[in-house]
């Protein structure tokens, strides 16, 4: 008789929980995107002018916020990019060794408390603290949402390898664009009408939802190991990890982190400042208006993820698609920087490739990389596109300017900003395309159609005893 763990029904409680972990992190991320005037707003408003409105008929009115200038608000951003990336390296490297139910614990905690230092920042408006105590409130919120990120995916692999994976990756992505959407969708309603700082103490609240999933997961997946008969099994492997494994990483993966990072530049700093540059740009467009307009890139995200993942998953060409995604990113970056084609049109583009982009660059790791170094070089991937993520919004922040003396940025300032975009884009393209013909040099492995994969990868089993570390650097893992 199968024990509980062995039922469909069992791994599809752990994904529920698992998708929960970063619902409220996602959510919280991007409050700064939708609330943009607000956090670049002035500390006082004159007499007589609307505090808090929107534009009408093209009139600039006076917006009561913290005060921040372009490059302190891109700041947030980039601190929380930084931490990322020097604290993924060791997450990862720490997951693998100590396992997931420390990573899942530690990490959600992580973002509970850098979120509510965060929202405390806020209440010291006018006060030198403000900016130090926001800046610390994310570098504690990156140092545990990226880190949670590659825990879920673990958990993940492991419960749905040769089952359902492509779906639950989906759907974990899915549930974390939720977080994003609903964001864009109800954050600025929720702060015209409680106020920046219950409106930050709010998304603190989701992360304390996380935290209460990261409780159940952890148990679930303790309780299944146990049933599974694998959990001192998972236990001894964790003690052959050594952080030199990195050495181990070929060409391929390099080339593969390039065009992860390049890719990310053009999209998070974009939706970081969106929201403000529809405004700014485009006549008749109030806060909430472009807050919806920006969302519309995780919008087609939280529709497309899961359909593209089975289909990659399905035909594989993960290099092409790479190589596709990427080269139609560069007309949306064009579009707006050159046309007043309308905005929509432009982020739904956006969110189209980023899904495509999402679900062929990342399950490519597991294909280049032996099976003994895939949890360190998802880490050090995500580090490294974090590194780039931060430089990006710092050079942003300095296009769009130092003060905050102006309620509207010059137009020609957003277009130096697009064509920053483009030029990530256009790197993105050649590293594309350098991976390709790598790959092709080495096999094929990345656009290796369904019919041409092995037999051997089709029926591989999660609950077997095969290795999860793998001392053979020859030995490619496979998530197909």
């Amino acid at each position: 008789m199968a024990v509980a763990a062995e039922r469909g029904s069992y791994r599809f409680v752990v994904l529920l929980f698992n998708c929960l972990l970063t619902f409220g992190s996602y959510f919280c991320f991007d409050i700064p995107s939708v609330l943009q005037e607000q956090f670049q707003g002035n500390l006082t408003c004159p007499t007589g002018t609307h505090h808090n409105s929107t534009r009408h008929n093209g009139t600039l009115e006076c917006v009561e916020g913290l005060g921040m200038t372009p490059a302190q608000y891109n700041l947030l951003y980039a601190i929380y990019a930084w931490t990322n990336a020097v604290v993924v390296i060791l997450a990862g490297f720490l997951i693998d060794k100590l396992g997931n139910r420390f990573g899942v614990f530690v990490f959600s905690l992580l973002t509970v408390l850098g979120s509510s230092i965060f929202a405390l920042g806020s209440h010291f408006k006018g006060s030198p603290y403000l900016l130090p105590m926001m800046l610390t409130g994310r570098l504690l919120f990156g140092s545990g949402n990226g880190s949670l990120t590659i825990v879920q995916n673990r958990i993940t692999a492991f419960w749905f390898k040769g089952k359902e994976l492509a779906l639950a990756f989906g759907l974990t992505l899915s549930f974390s664009r939720l977080g994003s959407v609903l964001n864009f969708f109800f954050t600025q309603q929720f702060e015209a009408k409680f106020g920046m700082q219950w409106t930050l103490w709010g998304g603190t609240l989701l992360c304390v939802l996380g935290f209460v999933s990261a409780l159940t997961v952890s148990a679930l997946d303790k309780v299944g190991m146990k049933q599974l008969g694998l959990d001192g099994v998972i236990q001894q492997e964790s003690k052959k990890v050594r952080i030199q494994d990195i050495r181990r990483l070929p060409l391929r993966y390099w080339l593969l982190v390039l065009t992860i990072m390049f890719f990310y530049n053009g999209v998070f700093p974009f939706v970081a400042d969106a929201s403000k540059f529809i405004q700014d740009k485009y006549s008749g467009y109030s806060q909430q208006a472009a807050a919806y307009i920006a969302g519309a890139v995780y919008d087609s995200s939280l529709l497309l993820s899961a359909a593209v993942g089975i289909l990659i998953d399905y035909v594989g060409l993960r290099g092409v698609f790479a190589v596709g995604c990427a080269a139609l990113t560069l007309p949306v970056f064009a579009l707006l920087a050159f046309t007043f084609v309308p905005p929509l049109v432009c982020t739904v583009g956006l969110g189209i490739t980023y899904s495509f982009a999402a679900a062929s660059m990342w399950p490519s790791i597991p294909l280049v990389v032996p099976q003994a170094t895939l949890g360190t070089a998802m880490g050090l991937a995500t580090s490294v596109q974090m590194v780039g993520v931060g430089l990006s919004n710092v050079i942003v922040g300095h296009i769009l300017g130092t003060k905050s003396s102006e309620l509207k940025i010059p137009l020609w300032r957003w277009q130096q900003m697009m064509i920053f975009m483009l030029a990530n884009t256009i790197a993105c393209i050649a590293a594309s395309v350098s991976l390709n013909v790598v790959d092709k040099k080495q096999g094929g492995t990345l656009n290796r159609t369904r019919k041409g994969a092995p037999a051997e990868q089709e029926d591989r089993d999660p609950a077997d005893a095969a290795p999860l570390l793998d001392d053979d650097p020859g030995n490619e893992g496979s998530v197909s």
